[in-house]
């Protein structure tokens, strides 16, 4: 029983050290034939897969946060400065009838 719970030595321990994959040269070939036919950044703006900045690419996500923020802003004060509909039905460009703040009936 003793025999049982012996640890084996380290010199008798036998390990695998095959490939677990061998190499396919057909893989390769395959991967390199794709690689071959990768489109070029440029294509790639043109089809707005990659953003077309000069900025790095470390701060593409805040450019366009900033972008996002200053689209908000314009359209704000371009509602800011919308006429009312009182103004509008004045310059006969909107109805009585089509009174956006009266309820549907």
């Amino acid at each position: 029983m003793a025999e049982e719970n012996e640890v084996p030595k380290v010199d008798e321990v036998k390990v695998d050290e095959s490939s677990i994959a061998r190499p396919d040269p057909a893989r390769r070939n395959s991967l390199e034939k794709q690689l071959s036919h990768r489109p070029d950044r440029a294509e790639l703006i043109e089809k707005n897969i990659l953003p077309a900045s000069s900025a790095a690419p470390s701060l593409l996500a805040q450019q366009k946060e900033l972008q996002k923020h200053m689209r908000a802003d314009s359209l704000n004060e371009k509602i800011a400065h919308r006429p009312s509909p009182d103004e509008l039905i004045k310059k006969g460009l909107l109805s009585p009838d089509e009174d956006p703040r009266s309820p549907d009936e």
